[in-house]
């Protein structure tokens, strides 16, 4: 059974966000005085009491707006409102009832939705403003006096929120999915693969490049499995990021790579490799997540016989630094390989999490160093005495040595080559740890 969803809704710059982060207890989602910060449908989970539920938080919305982008996130805010359970209707207590409340409560009374009425930034403890009772006059319940900024009063916004849910849903919690991250440079296409996997228009597509700001979270379950995907804002260079919102906009991209189990490194077939590509792949490399490059606008490059095997060699070359990753050329636009994608993700999720046992390990280790010998210096010779696995994402292997400046790295390499092609481990980088151990009674 799936948890109930919450959607946080209302005007521009009336505290929602600032709420969303409160109640989800984490800093999610951007906060900025700047109206249409927060355009995309972000989504966090909240537990309060029995219930967990999922909670969203909308763009500000403009009624009467011929802006294309607010005109965007007003439909994302209606998409929200449909799929809500209950909705949480954020206004501001210094500005009173303005004419673009009055429109969105009529909006919300249509929907036909449970609506909370949250009167957000009461920050004085003690009695309450005369503004507050205007907004009685909304007619869609009483409302909630809130301080998002200092929490006062969430826990009454809480109660009557879950006060709406069937008693059935309590105790109800996501469950494990694979958190996959789409990282890249702006416009390669990210939010439109996540669109396309969605079958709906959660992200805001558009060619102006920024258009994606937060890392949106969108979850989907197939034959495939249960996933999480993370359309993120696109990884631009540190002299092209311009003001305050865009490098948080940053920060959360990079932070979704950090809790992500796969990253989808997208590139924009129509344009080749970038040096910015290169960086945006090894900070996924550098957090050990398991990766896969997907090739996007595929249907837009000019093609012959021999295009997409000329294309990989070149692009194995450019991200020599990560060749475990798997390339794939996909188009989501026209949802080309979309299915091959989700089975690459499973894969290399798999091989990310894999754990080999130190039996195996062993054995592998006594044909290793048979076969090639390992190195010495000055009549001293490096000795490997075991290999274990203590850890996964990404495996990670400790060597027991009696000197590790004998281990040269081009020996590392040879011996993790080995794992690869005994174990696999495709689409996952590895770790090697080398730990010295002397033997008993003797000296190094």
């Amino acid at each position: 059974m799936a948890m109930p969803v919450v959607a946080v809704v209302g005007r521009p710059n009336v505290g929602k966000s600032t709420l969303f982060n409160k109640l989800i207890g984490e800093r999610r989602a951007i906060v900025d005085d700047t109206p249409g910060v927060t355009r995309d449908r972000l989504y966090g989970e909240c537990s309060w009491g029995r219930y967990n539920f999922s909670l969203v938080d909308t763009g500000g919305i403009e009624p009467n707006t011929d802006d294309e982008i607010l005109g965007h996130i007003r439909s994302q805010a209606a998409i929200a409102i449909d799929s809500a359970d209950v909705i949480i209707f954020v206004v501001d207590v210094r500005s009173g009832v303005t004419a673009n409340d009055q429109e969105v409560a009529s909006m919300l009374l249509r929907s036909g939705r449970p609506v909370v009425l949250c009167v957000n930034k009461c920050d004085s403890v003690g009695e309450l403003p005369p503004e507050y009772y205007e907004f009685y006059s909304l007619g869609v319940g009483d409302p909630i006096a809130v301080s998002s900024v200092h929490g006062h009063g969430t826990g009454d916004l809480l109660d009557a929120v879950c006060a709406h849910f069937d008693p059935a849903d309590a105790g109800e919690s996501a469950e494990e999915r694979i958190k996959v991250a789409v990282i890249g440079r702006p416009n390669a296409g990210k939010s439109t693969l996540v669109n396309t996997i969605l079958g709906e228009n959660r992200m805001i597509v558009s060619d102006v490049a920024g258009t994606t700001r937060d890392a949106v979270d969108a979850e989907i379950d197939n034959q495939y499995g249960s996933f999480l995907f993370i359309d993120t804002a696109g990884l631009r260079r540190k002299g092209r990021i311009d003001g305050e919102i865009e490098r948080f906009s940053v920060i959360r991209a990079l932070s979704a790579v950090d809790r992500s189990d796969v990253c989808v490194i997208m590139l924009d077939g129509t344009k080749g490799f970038t040096e910015q590509d290169s960086k945006v792949a090894g900070y996924a490399n550098e957090q050990g997540k398991a990766c896969i490059i997907a090739v996007n606008k595929w249907d837009a490059v000019e093609k012959d016989g021999s295009t997409m095997d000329r294309q990989r060699k070149q692009y194995m070359k450019d991200f020599s630094f990560m060749s475990y990753a798997p390339i794939i050329f996909i188009s989501a636009r026209e949802n080309q390989r979309i299915d091959r994608l989700f089975e690459l993700i499973k894969f290399v999720h798999e091989q990310n999490t894999m754990r080999i046992s130190t039996g195996m390990l062993n054995e592998l280790l006594a044909r290793a160093t048979a076969r090639v010998e390992p190195p010495s210096d000055k009549g001293k010779r490096l000795k490997i005495y075991y290999i274990t696995q203590p850890s996964t994402k990404p495996p990670t292997f400790v060597c027991f040595v009696n000197r590790a400046d004998l281990f040269h790295f081009s020996y590392q390499r040879y011996i993790e080559n080995q794992i690869r092609e005994t174990f696999g481990l495709e689409g996952t980088p590895i770790r090697m740890v080398i730990r010295e151990r002397q033997q008993k009674g003797k000296k190094n």
